[in-house]
């Protein structure tokens, strides 16, 4: 038998009024609704497109590169600093000397979160001398800018500390993310809940690889890309090779993105992704022909929304 929703709702307290006041004012109470991440927002591919814009209009106007001791690379910096500090970050540059050149780190911590559950994400800013370095790694650098930006615009208020940086002398072995992580005490190791990496994620040939580290974080990512509809593989080439690789050798959770780089795509591969097989998922790596038109959008986008991703869902507070 079917009770219409006002015979339901006697019912129920007249059985609630036999049993006392403590199961009428239950009764009469909703059901706590279970705790949800709250959902990243959309990152504009046109907003980490116009990033990559400015930073290849400042390697043309610097030799045509970004390079560790280069003017190039300080007017990078320069650039990411003023919108980080404009948007309420509090930034710091962190000098470290290489190839007898002055070398910078940009740091930018959001306020609030707990100090000690520090969520972080990162991405080399140089390029080698050979070009403007615009999907090696100006796309992950524009990314984590645009996912910082919009960590302000959110006035996100996290349950870890986030912090964001951006790395000099990646290209020499490195030597920036080492030198950060080496300035930190073991104390201030131990607060990192994780370090997120962003290197190369926008080739022209993508594949979509996830690092395959930190289970919690591998799983973060894979799982956002499950829902797309996307397969993703384990970033077997990457290892080692790029910034994460600092914070893993001193004992920090790591994980990250990265869509190939001078490898050539499998057949198998471009079946299941598309692009070209027998080509370099980058043919421009570590080259002059490194530019804006070097860049897959696609791949772009998804990659920037997964890193908005990972950073809400390991870092932000639940909603009711």
């Amino acid at each position: 038998m079917i009770l219409s929703v006002r015979s339901r709702a006697a019912a129920v307290l007249a059985v609630a009024a036999l049993l006392g006041p403590v199961a009428t004012q239950a009764a009469a109470q909703p059901a706590t609704a279970p705790a949800k991440a709250l959902a990243a927002p959309d990152i504009p591919v046109s907003s980490v497109k116009a990033h990559l814009t400015q930073l290849q209009s400042i390697a043309t106007a610097n030799g045509g590169n970004r390079a560790h001791g280069r003017p190039g690379y300080l007017a990078s910096v320069n650039y990411l600093r003023a919108k980080l500090d404009a948007a309420g970050f509090t930034t710091s540059l962190q000098t470290f000397t290489a190839s007898g050149a002055t070398g910078y780190n940009l740091i930018a911590d959001w306020p609030g979160g707990d100090p000690n559950q520090v969520l972080m994400a990162g991405a080399h800013l140089d390029s080698t001398t050979s070009g403007p370095g615009i999907n090696d790694n100006g796309t992950g650098s524009a990314a984590v800018l645009e996912t910082a930006l919009a960590v302000s615009r959110a006035q996100l208020k996290p349950e870890k500390h986030l912090r964001f940086g951006w790395w000099g002398a990646e290209e020499l072995g490195l030597l920036g993310s080492r030198a950060y992580v080496n300035s930190l005490s073991t104390a201030q190791r131990a607060t990192f809940a994780g370090y997120l990496n962003f290197d190369m994620i926008g080739s022209p040939n993508p594949g979509y690889f996830v690092y395959d580290d930190d289970p919690t974080i591998e799983k973060t990512f894979k799982d956002y890309y499950a829902g797309l509809g996307v397969a993703t593989e384990p970033d077997r080439v990457g290892d080692g090779r790029s910034d994460h690789a600092s914070f893993k050798n001193a004992g920090i959770p790591v994980g990250g993105l990265f869509t190939g780089a001078g490898e050539r795509k499998t057949a198998a591969q471009a079946q299941k992704w598309g692009g070209t097989s027998g080509q370099s998922f980058d043919r421009c790596y570590h080259s002059s022909c490194d530019t804006t038109a070097n860049v897959n959008d696609t791949a772009l986008d998804r990659n920037s929304d997964a890193l908005a991703h990972a950073v809400w869902t390991l870092g932000a507070p639940t909603a009711r």
